[in-house]
């Protein structure tokens, strides 16, 4: 069996240099005898890390900003945008818009994604088959995640439960939601559930985005996945209304998210381009404010959402260009607060997504990425881009280091 020898890795903190072993794709303790070396890495110091991971992503509508209109900005015009173009969506449109964003993330260290894909009685499956064969296509270099979800609405919208359910019985692993384009957002969110149960599925939901304290659902998600034993199975993304609650009332509230097991996503250049438009000066940040929540013992990521259309008209897929907008906006700079930003594309996406074998040990997949940067924290505080990377131990992109061409 070929195997890998990694030499001269740095990992962490520390200036200490080891050597990695991989074999079957997996990292090892030391090669079998019968191991045949196919490839021996000399880093020569540079920093390894375990792959990135994107907790939250829509490759169906990625990157056709121009077949829209931005006037407003807002979310309701970025969703009546969305609708408008997807009339004319194709599975091969759908296919190769998704190609592009992979390729990306890919060049960008991501090695594990779960893009959400929007099925209702318009767009019908064409989304999904597209996604289905990225999903096929690209598994050399990431593993995609399918979670199917109704972004017209569920019990307002006819025939959408039927897709949902064509979904999870044919690939779709997650369940998605969003409540506040359903006529009765609280029976969406009961509906997920019982679907969710019905399917053995995680579920993923899209709720509480805007500014506006009054409203929040987020508290019938907690009574639910009590009610359906659910822990460490249920995500909340945006939830930008927690932006604006008061210190206490958060923080209250953050313990009983972490209590009943309910994870929280945060999309930063979605939520900040789209919250706080009313507003001119004073304007709020609209951030779900994940390092409070982390405290309280939420499990929480950090991730792109959209790319190239009216949600988001702008970005690169690089979660660490995520992470350091977090870390800007949210002004956490210290060592410490670096590492828990990039914890929040790495280790801590994996606990959310319930991924085994993930990180840098014997057993773990050899999923892994390659930084000429001095420590972790530097990773994100200098927007570093990966040299190269690694799935399942055979080699997936490399990036040449850029040259100062200074004149004699």
């Amino acid at each position: 069996m070929s195997a890998l020898i990694i030499r001269n890795a740095r990992m962490g903190n520390g200036g200490a240099l080891t050597t990695l072993h991989v074999e079957h794709g997996r990292f090892v303790e030391a090669l079998s005898r019968n191991a045949i070396v196919s490839e021996t890495l000399d880093l020569q110091g540079k920093l390894l890390l375990p792959g990135l991971i994107e907790t939250h992503i829509h490759l169906d509508k990625a990157c056709i900003m121009q077949r829209c209109q931005l006037q407003a900005g807002t979310l309701a015009e970025a969703v009546q945008q969305t609708r408008a173009a997807k009339a004319e969506f194709t599975e091969d449109d759908v296919y190769q818009r998704g190609a592009r964003v992979l390729d990306k993330a890919i060049l960008q260290g991501t090695t594990h994604m779960r893009t959400h894909v929007e099925l209702d009685p318009q767009i019908g499956l064409i989304g999904f088959n597209a996604i289905r064969r990225l999903q096929a296509d690209y598994a050399w270099a990431i593993t995609l995640d399918i979670c199917v979800f109704p972004q017209e609405g569920l019990l307002n919208n006819p025939g959408t439960e039927a897709l949902l359910r064509h979904g999870l019985e044919n690939g779709a692993t997650v369940l998605g939601g969003c409540p506040y384009t359903d006529s009765d957002p609280l029976g969406q969110i009961d509906r997920l559930f019982e679907l969710a149960v019905d399917y053995d599925c995680d579920l993923d939901l899209h709720l509480d985005f805007d500014l506006n304290p009054q409203g929040m659902t987020v508290d019938h998600v907690v009574r639910c996945t009590e009610r359906y034993r659910w822990a460490g199975r249920v995500t909340i993304g945006h939830v930008t209304k927690l932006s604006a609650l008061p210190m206490e009332t958060l923080i209250a509230l953050g313990i009983r998210l972490a209590e009943a097991g309910v994870q929280v996503t945060c999309l930063p250049s979605t939520d900040l381009f789209l919250t706080g438009r009313e507003h001119f000066h004073n304007k709020p940040r609209g951030l779900a404010p994940l390092a409070h929540l982390h405290a309280c013992g939420v499990t929480c990521s950090l991730s792109t959402n959209n790319l190239g259309n009216p949600f988001t008209p702008y970005g690169d897929a690089s979660l660490v260009r995520q992470a350091n907008l977090f870390a800007n906006v949210s002004q956490l700079g210290t060592t410490a607060e670096l590492l828990q930003c990039l914890g929040w594309v790495s280790h801590e996406s994996a606990r959310m997504l319930r991924l085994p074998n993930y990180g840098l040990t014997p057993g773990c997949h050899a999923d892994f990425i390659v930084f000429d940067a001095p420590s972790p924290a530097a990773v994100i505080a200098e927007i570093s881009t990966p040299l190269m990377g690694y799935k399942r131990g055979k080699r997936t992109f490399d990036r040449p280091v850029g040259r100062l061409l200074c004149p004699d």
